[in-house]
């Protein structure tokens, strides 16, 4: 039910989010989600937990599978993928549930605390380079670039066009300033 719900704000946004939505989504019987999740407000925070769970999940292992990132076209090549994988496909619906329910987040603290970056392999990629390139504070500098990478996927979405490698270049460049 929450990955039927991801879609309904996926294609209908915020306001399309209902019980009986999510139940046709996932061709449920007309009162199932509402048994499960007898609020609207139960709905979002599963599916937020949905949502953030596979974004983890697919951080994680591509964390995983990326060689140690020795330079800055590696790291600039291993962001620019990521991008396009939130810009295309069933990542670019995540993308737009996601951003449509971070916007919800700024009234609902529990939602905005499953919402906050974790730790997973991807994460810890950015971070590990930066440190190895003698970035005074790693952490606080991937913190920036991972959210300024977020504002270039959210532009992205609403434009149409694509992340270009330049402007990741430039963020990298300027995470990598002492």
């Amino acid at each position: 039910m929450a990955d039927a719900a991801i879609e309904v704000v996926a294609d209908e946004g915020m306001r399309g989010l209902t019980h009986r939505a999510v139940d046709r989504a996932a061709g449920l019987p007309p009162g199932t989600t509402s048994a499960y999740f007898r609020t609207r407000a139960a709905l979002l925070t599963a599916l937020v937990r949905r949502l953030v769970a596979r974004d983890q999940a697919e951080l994680q292992a591509a964390g995983e599978r990326l060689p140690a990132l020795r330079t800055p076209d590696e790291l600039v090549g291993g962001i620019c993928a990521l991008a396009e994988a939130r810009l295309t496909g069933e990542g670019r619906r995540r993308s737009l549930a996601r951003h449509a329910c971070a916007i919800e987040s700024v009234r609902d603290p529990e939602l905005r605390e499953i919402l906050t970056p974790r730790d997973n392999a991807g994460r810890e990629a950015v971070r590990a380079f930066l440190a190895a390139h003698g970035v005074a504070d790693p952490l606080s500098r991937t913190h920036t670039l991972l959210v300024c990478v977020d504002g270039l996927v959210f532009d992205a979405l609403l434009t149409g066009a694509q992340v270009s490698p330049e402007a990741v270049e430039g963020l990298v460049a300027a995470a990598l300033r002492p």
